[in-house]
């Protein structure tokens, strides 16, 4: 058994939140400057041109890549022979957000109530997802998840008779539903299966994968390049105003579910789709 004290989580996370908002990771970088070698129109070229220049200013001055510093989102994959001590784990993580997003000079966007609404100031609470893993170590990711982009997500409960081709063709919906709105180009997370809770979290979930990293599974690495060339085909382009990219990628994952059931998650990210990882 493995002590750890809840404050070196802390630590961590602090410094997660404002590493993955001043650093754009490296798939979406090279994504983004591939398109542009593809685009050909001037006004998509501009604006990914202009969208390159921003992350490289965000690397070289270490700022925020946007100034929506998104909600933080921390993903905590926990081994079983680990024993935390010190405190509180939910206190901790959101302690390290608040000193991450204190320190970095980051904006404050999460609001105490959903309807009556009131900054809370710290950009606290966290979306905390917990797993229990094999070993001895922890796994902390952390995805600041802007709200333009997450207002254009959704979910279906599909019958199975709806098949493969509903799912292509709620993607693709989806998508165009969403247009401009997400700050394309846009990366699409899937997820499929699990119950209605657990196909929203493997959509996020999907977003935290590189985009160059195909799914394990032939059948949906298929689709993935399937439907990110559907979605490309599309002609939104680098924010809206029409290209041949509208998307950089789109990760499936999906697990078991009911007989009775398909559920389909989309979780749409604008190209800022920002993660960092670190393993204590």
């Amino acid at each position: 058994m493995r002590e750890i004290e809840v404050s070196r989580i802390t630590e961590v996370i602090e410094r997660l939140c404002m590493e993955a908002n001043a650093h754009l990771p490296e798939d979406i970088k090279c994504a983004i400057k591939a398109c542009r070698e593809k685009e050909d129109g001037a006004i998509a070229c501009g604006i990914l041109d202009n969208i390159m220049e921003n992350y490289e200013i965000a690397d070289q001055e270490n700022v925020p890549i946007c100034q929506d510093t998104g909600m933080a989102c921390v993903f905590l994959e926990i081994g079983q022979d680990v024993h935390l001590t010190g405190g509180s784990l939910t206190e901790a993580v959101d302690e390290g957000v608040r000193r991450g997003y204190e320190k970095g000079y980051l904006r404050k966007s999460v609001v105490k109530d959903p309807v009556r609404r009131g900054n809370t100031g710290d950009n606290t609470p966290a979306m905390l997802y917990t797993e229990i893993v094999p070993g001895e170590q922890i796994k902390i990711t952390v995805g600041p998840k802007g709200f333009g982009s997450e207002n254009m997500s959704a979910i279906r409960m599909f019958k199975p008779s709806a098949g493969l081709q509903g799912i292509k063709d709620f993607i693709l919906e989806t998508v165009e539903t969403a247009g401009p709105n997400p700050c394309p180009p846009m990366v699409v997370g899937v997820g499929i299966g699990g119950t209605f809770d657990k196909a929203a979290l493997l959509a996020k979930k999907a977003l935290m994968r590189p985009i160059d990293v195909p799914n394990e599974d032939p059948f949906y690495a298929d689709l993935e390049a399937e439907m990110l060339e559907k979605i490309n085909r599309l002609g939104i382009g680098p924010q809206g105003f029409g290209g041949r990219t509208t998307a950089l990628g789109l990760n499936i994952e999906t697990m078991p579910t009911h007989i009775a059931g398909m559920p389909c998650a989309i979780n749409i990210s604008c190209h800022v789709t920002r993660h960092k990882t670190e393993v204590i």
